[in-house]
Order: structure tokens, then sequence, then C-alpha cells
């Protein structure tokens, strides 16, 4: 058995940058564009075609990533030598992918339920007057809230190992021979 990798390949690398951008991005247009933009508005029906495109990209490249995660050779979880932060850190990165694929499934469902993809793609029919009264859009509110949480204290704790612990985590996560 060889040894395990100091370093992520570099599709992983750019699975994990891309999926994080979108993420943020899709974070900040639900919160500030979507959420503010009433269902009357026809600026609405275009921004969630492209919330709804930019979210399934985001599950499938989830999903890829995972299957890379179980599949492939890693290097092994960063270490503090806090036993506590490392349990926490390891049981933060579950979370971010359950969190991930609850945002995902959370809205597939609120547009399934409340006819999105012919509205939106088909032309066929109006927006609802709300959204909140599909069951999935409660959960999807509670997770993405969630979500921006954890990975604002996802990039705080890569933050800290790069900085205060000097361990050059980011060359695990970047393009190169690190």
């Amino acid at each position: 058995m060889s040894p395990a990798p100091s370093k992520y390949d570099s599709i992983h690398v750019a699975l994990h940058w891309l999926t994080a951008a979108l993420i943020i991005f899709m974070l900040v247009m639900g919160t500030f564009s979507l959420a503010e933009t009433p269902n009357s508005s026809p600026d609405k029906l275009f921004a969630l075609g492209g919330h709804m495109i930019l979210g399934g990209t985001v599950l499938v490249l989830t999903i890829v990533r995972l299957i890379r995660l179980w599949t492939r050779p890693r290097p092994p979880h960063a270490a503090t030598g806090n036993k506590l932060l490392d349990k926490l850190g390891i049981g933060a990165h579950h979370l971010l992918y359950l969190l991930i694929l609850l945002v995902a499934a959370s809205g597939i469902g609120t547009a399934l339920l409340s006819g999105l993809p012919g509205i939106v793609f088909g032309g066929n029919g109006e927006l609802p007057p709300d959204f909140h009264a599909y069951p999935p859009r409660f959960v999807h509110g509670i997770a993405t809230k969630l979500l921006a949480a954890l990975v604002l204290l996802h990039g705080a704790g890569a933050l800290y190992h790069q900085f205060v612990l000097k361990d050059r985590l980011f060359a695990r996560m970047w393009f190169g021979r690190g």
C-alpha cells in the first residue's frame, strides 16, 4: 500500500474551488437578490432560472467530489494538535457535504412542488405568490443559513491553519506540487 498523498490532486482542487465559488455566489444571490425580488417581477424568472441551473451544477459537482473522496487516495485530515479541534474539523467537513445536499434537495423539492421547471424554462404559468407555502422552502431557508455559517467557519479554520499554525494547509488544496 502506498503512503497517503500530501495534497489533493488537481481535479479535486479544481472541484473544490469551483464548488466553493458557486456556493458563495448562490448564497449571496439567494439572500440579496432572490429573497428581495417580488415574485410578480419579470426579473425573478431569470434569476430563478440561473439559481436553479447553478444549484444543479453545485449538486453534480458535490456528488463528483464525494465519489472522488471515497475512491481516490487523499491526504490525512489536517491536525491541529488538539484532539477536540481535530474531531470538530472532521465533523465540520461532513456537515458541509450534508448541508450542501440538503440545500439542493430542498431546492429541488420547492421547485417541483411549485411547478418552477415548467414556469421558468417552459413559460407555462406564473410564479406562486409566495414560495413559503411549500414545506421544502422552510428547510431550504434554514439549511442555507447554516451552510453560510459553516462556510465562514470553514474559511476561518483554514486561515487558522495557514497563518496561526503555519502548517501550509493552503498548499494541500491548491494547484502544483505544494
